[in-house]
C-alpha cells in the first residue's frame, strides 16, 4: 500500500535502535528523507544514513538546546519538516520503591521521555505551519493509562505525554498539522530484553531469570509475545501518511491485547 509520503521529511529521535531506528527503515521505503536524531549513531543507523536519504545527526535530546538543534539540521538540509516522530525515551525499573526515586531521577525521566518531544515539537511545529500541513507521531506506552509502581516515574510522564499529545492536536489540528500518539505494550527491543534492560534489571532484584521475567511479561499479552519494533513502525508510517488524513488527537495501542479494559 502506497501511503502517499515520497518526496517529504521525516525527523526521528531515538533512531539508532530499536522502535526508532524500524520507523527510520521503514519511511525510508515509503521514499521519505529521513533526518535520524540520536545520541550515539549506531553501526546500523550509519548503514542507514550510507545507502542516501538518510541523515544522522548526533544530539543530546535531553539537552534544552538538542531539540532544535536537531530540527535545525532538517530544516538546513532540507527547506523544512513536513514529519515529526518522538520516538526518544527510556526507562528504568524502580524496583527500590518510590521513596528511592530521587529528584534527578524524576528529572532526568521527565527528561528523557517527555521534554525531548516538547521542545522537538515545538522546533518543528512552525515549519509545519508555514507548510501548511503535518504529521506528528510520539510513541507514548500503554504505562500512560496503566500505571506501574515499577516504573512509576517513567508511567507519570508518558501520560504526561499523551495529554500533551492531545492538547496540540486541538490547536494545530486547524492549521492542518495532526498530531497522533501509538502506546506500545512490552516491545522485543533493547529497552526490555538487553542485559541491562527491563527484563534483567527486575531479574537482578529478584533472584529471577532475565529469560523468566521477559517471558512472564509476553504471557500477559492474549497473544503470547512482545510487540515488533516493525510492527510498531509500520503503524507510526501509517499515521504519518496521507491516508490517515483525517485521524488526529487520537491514541493507537499495540500491545498483543496486554489491556483488557475497553
Amino acid at each position: 500500500m502506497d501511503m502517499q509520503l515520497t518526496g517529504r521529511t521525516a525527523v526521528v529521535t531515538g533512531a539508532s535502535r530499536g522502535i526508532g531506528l524500524a520507523v527510520t527503515r521503514a519511511l525510508l521505503a515509503e521514499g521519505v528523507r529521513v533526518v535520524a536524531g540520536a545520541r550515539e549513531i549506531t553501526a546500523e543507523l550509519s548503514a542507514l544514513a550510507a545507502e542516501g536519504e538518510v541523515s544522522a545527526v548526533e544530539v543530546d535530546l535531553t539537552t534544552p538546546t538538542g531539540p532544535a538543534d536537531l530540527i535545525a539540521a532538517a530544516v538546513g538540509a532540507h527547506g523544512g519538516v513536513d514529519i515529526l516522530v518522538n520516538n526518544v525515551g527510556a526507562v528504568r525499573p524502580r524496583t527500590a520503591g518510590f521513596l528511592a526515586v530521587t529528584d534527578d531521577d524524576w528529572d532526568a525521566t521527565l527528561a528523557v521521555n517527555f521534554l525531548a518531544a516538547v521542545r522537538t515539537t515545538r522546533a518543528a511545529l512552525p515549519s509545519m505551519v508555514d507548510r501548511g500541513r503535518g504529521a506528528i507521531v510520539t510513541v507514548s506506552s500503554v504505562n500512560a493509562f496503566l500505571p506501574d509502581p515499577l516504573v512509576i516515574d517513567y508511567s507519570a510522564a508518558k501520560a504526561a505525554l499523551s495529554n500533551f499529545c492531545k492538547s496540540l492536536s486541538k490547536q494545530f489540528g486547524p492549521q492542518g498539522i495532526r498530531v497522533n500518539t501509538v502506546s506500545p505494550g512490552p516491545v522485543a527491543t533493547a529497552l526490555w530484553l538487553a542485559d541491562d534492560g527491563v527484563a534483567a534489571t527486575v531479574a537482578r532484584a529478584t533472584g529471577a531469570d532475565a529469560r523468566d521475567v521477559a517471558a512472564q511479561a509476553a504471557s500477559d499479552a492474549p497473544t503470547g509475545r512482545f510487540t515488533k519494533p516493525e510492527e510498531v513502525a509500520d503503524l507510526v508510517v501509517f499515521l504519518a501518511g496521507d491516508r490517515a488524513s483525517n485521524i488526529t488527537g487520537s491514541d493507537f495501542v499495540i500491545d498483543g491485547g496486554l489491556i483488557s479494559t475497553l
